[in-house]
């Protein structure tokens, strides 16, 4: 039984319905260890035949048998599989990758075999030495003569070790010198026991051959021996192949995006800006977020809770009426000693202090009047460092806003202010909740408060409100009560137990008011408003994303005949996949990298202006942030190439391989 048998071998093309016959049954037998030449003129068949027999070639009629297995053409594996381990290209054109050296192109078939990338390069180096190219191998193929790139093409044809050598017109452009040596390298490998086939249209060529099959109008003339076939050695100790390994695909992608770097780089800054803009308008957000909770929790403590008593829209009650108000139903807007019990009982709950909220409070200062539209008692909900000036109220003192009273009082020496009498007047309403009643108290100036923008606060002594509703025969229930807990964490789930509590008729009792809930609300706002920012800013990614998609078809047109190239050598459809998506994730992710240093870069810049002003760092970039970027980054990238990675893919290795 022959190493390689064809059977009845039949092709036609068609233009239309109309058939143009090439290969009108071949029956051929090949041996290893024989030197073949195809003879025949331009258009008898020759290179489909040589297609064919090289598993390029799908659509045909017959049988191809190698070392006795049936080769199946519509298995499009079992034929990657075939070229990948039994067959090796020789080109007229050569057919080197251009972005690769003289030992990358050889290095190519040696990635579908097992051998470390130690062994690949020491491998490749001696087929170089062997074909005379030893000084070359830093080479690209564009510094080469056309001698010295038909030897590289022989090197790259012997790298994985085939049985089968297939040379299509092997020295068609190469002078006489050369083609001797072309011819004497080929009779050299038939000599070590493989199967060289040579398709030629000279007959100079052929008679260099130990058998010459003449190929006419489709149909084989003449098939003579002109000498014995070389021996085939006994050992066969032939390297194994397999499938190319996915970091042989991105070296490759890596490669080529190096040698075409100025070009891409400018996909990559597009791509890179859009993504700065994402990430710079997200570390905005966090940075106002944080600048805002820097500014709320500077004046207010977090862990402090104000509970009031629950009011529903049909109430029409208010939690400050005993401070402020009249014609209130006392019973359901302020807190008693046994409800403050009751709140003090609250899991959670570290101390309960008792407070009162005064509306509209009426104020003389150096026969002057002012309005203090909000006071409150000093509580655990205010931090000392809002007193800006003096000291927290003690027994009949106030702390007056620095806003609306102190800097009216003198706009230069504010300050001042401290240490003046102020005669404040109020209404509130005796126990029976009906009968209203006025207080007039003087009050010393104990401190200023500057409450940001919280707004204007005036804070008084807790005793003192409450003894000045004693004497006037007033309710003294509280108007809130401030909670302390534990901790930060432990405000919600507290807010979550004091809204569970009812009274007799079912009804809840509270609700509660803290830092956290203002600051919840803001930042909602703040978020959304980052959100649309981000989201109008990766708009121009729909752009870098079409800019990526037009540089990879732009590539696979560019590199059709390298796709046909490497599907000859036995690599897969998705290798030619996994080849283009991965240069479109190499731009992704250094645009990723791009987009990190021009939004830290810029950030700290910005930050250094903005801290002026603020004397706060606005932009902060979070890790969440720069992980998020990536993820996009790789998912454009990704998805920017499936297309033209599909159409890479498709292409006809025959057509690839003829493209210009």
């Amino acid at each position: 039984m022959a190493y390689l048998e064809l059977r009845d071998i039949h092709k036609s093309y068609y233009l239309g319905k109309e058939e143009f016959p090439v290969l009108k049954g071949i029956d051929l037998d090949f041996e290893l260890g024989e030197f073949v030449s195809i003879l025949g003129e331009s258009g008898g068949g020759k290179s489909t035949l040589m297609n064919i027999i090289g598993g390029l070639d799908r659509e045909f009629e017959g049988s191809v048998t190698i070392d006795g297995q049936l080769l199946d053409h519509k298995q499009e594996k079992q034929l990657d599989e075939y070229r990948r381990g039994t067959i090796g290209y020789i080109y007229q054109s050569y057919n080197l990758i251009s972005h690769l050296t003289v030992l990358e192109n050889v290095m190519v078939s040696l990635e579908m075999t097992s051998l470390s990338q130690a062994e690949k390069v020491k491998h490749a180096t001696s087929l170089l030495e062997r074909v005379g190219l030893a000084e070359q191998i830093k080479k690209h193929p564009n510094q080469l003569s056309g001698g010295q790139k038909q030897r590289v093409a022989i090197a790259r044809a012997l790298a994985s070790d085939p049985q089968i050598i297939i040379a299509d017109e092997p020295t068609g452009a190469l002078d006489s010198e050369n083609t001797a040596d072309v011819l004497r390298i080929l009779d050299e490998i038939a000599a070590e026991g493989r199967l060289v086939i040579a398709v030629t249209h000279s007959q100079e060529v052929a008679d260099h051959g130990t058998r010459i099959v003449h190929l006419a109008d489709g149909q084989i003339d003449d098939d003579r021996h002109l000498r014995e076939a070389y021996n085939v050695p006994e050992h066969d100790n032939r390297m194994t192949d397999r499938p190319l390994p996915a970091s042989a695909s991105y070296r490759n992608a890596y490669k080529h995006l190096t040698f075409s770097f100025w070009r891409n780089s400018l996909i990559m800054l597009g791509t890179a800006i859009g993504l700065f803009a994402v990430m710079l308008f997200s570390g905005l957000g966090n940075g106002v977020k944080a600048y805002i909770n820097d500014q709320v929790n500077s004046l207010a403590n977090p862990t402090a809770i104000a509970v009031m008593r629950y009011q529903d829209e049909d109430s029409g009650g208010n939690p400050t009426a005993a401070a402020g108000g009249t014609g209130a139903d006392l019973d359901k807007t302020t807190i008693s000693n046994k409800q403050l019990q009751q709140i003090k009982n609250v899991k959670g709950a570290k101390k309960v202090v008792p407070g009162y909220q005064i509306s509209g409070m009426k104020a003389k200062l150096n026969n002057e009047d002012y309005t203090l539209t909000s006071v409150q008692t000093w509580s655990a909900l205010l931090k000392k460092n809002v007193v800006k000036a003096g000291h927290i109220p003690g027994k009949n003192e106030i702390v007056v806003d620095k806003k609306t009273v102190a800097k009216k009082f003198n706009t230069k020496n504010w300050q001042s202010v401290v240490g003046k009498t102020m005669t404040v007047t109020w209404v509130t309403v005796k126990d029976d909740g009906q009968t209203p009643v006025t207080i007039t108290k003087n009050l010393k100036i104990s401190g200023v408060v500057d409450a940001g923008q919280a707004g204007a606060q005036n804070v008084v002594n807790y005793k003192t409100v409450r003894d000045a509703y004693k004497a006037a025969g007033a309710s003294t229930n509280a108007a809130l009560a401030t909670v302390s807990v534990k901790n930060a964490d432990a405000v919600k789930p507290f807010q979550k137990r004091i809204a569970k509590l009812k009274g007799d008729d079912n009804k809840r009792l509270y609700s509660a008011v803290t830092v956290g809930s203002i600051l919840d609300t803001i930042n909602t706002i703040v978020t959304l408003a980052t959100d649309v920012l981000a989201a109008i800013a990766a708009i121009s990614l729909i752009v870098s994303a079409l800019m990526i998609i037009v540089t990879m078809f732009m590539s696979v047109s560019e590199r059709t005949k390298e796709i046909g190239i490497l599907r000859a050598l036995g690599e897969s459809k998705k290798d030619i996949r996994r080849l283009f998506t991965s240069e479109s994730l190499l731009i992704g992710l250094s645009s990723f990298v791009l987009s990190v240093i021009f939004a830290y870069g810029i950030g700290a810049i910005l930050n250094a202006a903005l801290y002026k002003i603020a004397k706060f760092d606005m932009i902060q970039i979070s890790f969440g942030n720069v992980v998020t970027t990536l993820v996009l980054a790789l998912i454009i990238s990704f998805l920017a190439a499936l297309l033209p990675a599909r159409r890479a893919a498709k292409l006809n290795p025959i057509d690839a391989l003829a493209a210009d």
